[in-house]
């Protein structure tokens, strides 16, 4: 199996090139008050999800310094896409929390209402992760998911830190 790789640069957000595509997929960070909004874009709605992951994992340690040594399944249905991409973050919070893991990758499927992933990671390293923040929970705030463009999908929301 494959690991998924990853464009996640900022510069390679919109914010950053006014007026320009963004390479696809690609994930920013978005300022609200004391917390901060992760967004993801993609060609499918699967792809902005995976990014929105990296910019959540972004605002915790730079995803380039984590390797891909522990696989996890994680598995979440919602009503609507929007409630998904909450389900989505939040389990991987709790992932995070609980085996002490950070990611690098993931491989998002959704079928209807449910959502099946992969998450590639490795154990946290507080000496070569150097942990920013702890993210408490994705929320209902700046939550979206929509089609932008054709073949051009954005997710996001604002994550408790």
């Amino acid at each position: 199996m494959t690991i998924p790789t990853f464009v996640a640069t900022p510069g390679n957000s919109p914010a950053t090139h006014p007026g320009m595509q963004p390479q696809m997929p690609a994930w920013e960070h978005f300022a609200h008050q004391a917390d901060i909004g992760v967004r993801g874009y993609g060609h499918s709605p699967e792809e902005a999800f995976a990014q929105a992951a990296l910019a959540m994992i972004a605002v915790i340690a730079d995803p380039r310094r984590i390797q891909a040594h522990e696989t996890i399944n994680i598995e979440c249905r919602a009503p609507d896409l929007e409630l998904l991409l909450v389900d989505w973050l939040n389990a991987l919070i709790y992932e995070i929390a609980t085996r002490h893991l950070l990611f690098c990758a993931f491989d998002v499927h959704i079928n209807g209402h449910h959502l099946h992933a992969t998450a590639w990671g490795e154990n946290i390293d507080p000496a070569r992760h150097q942990p920013a923040v702890e993210v408490k929970g994705a929320t209902f705030t700046e939550l979206h998911v929509d089609a932008i463009a054709p073949d051009r999908w954005r997710a996001q929301c604002v994550v408790d830190v």
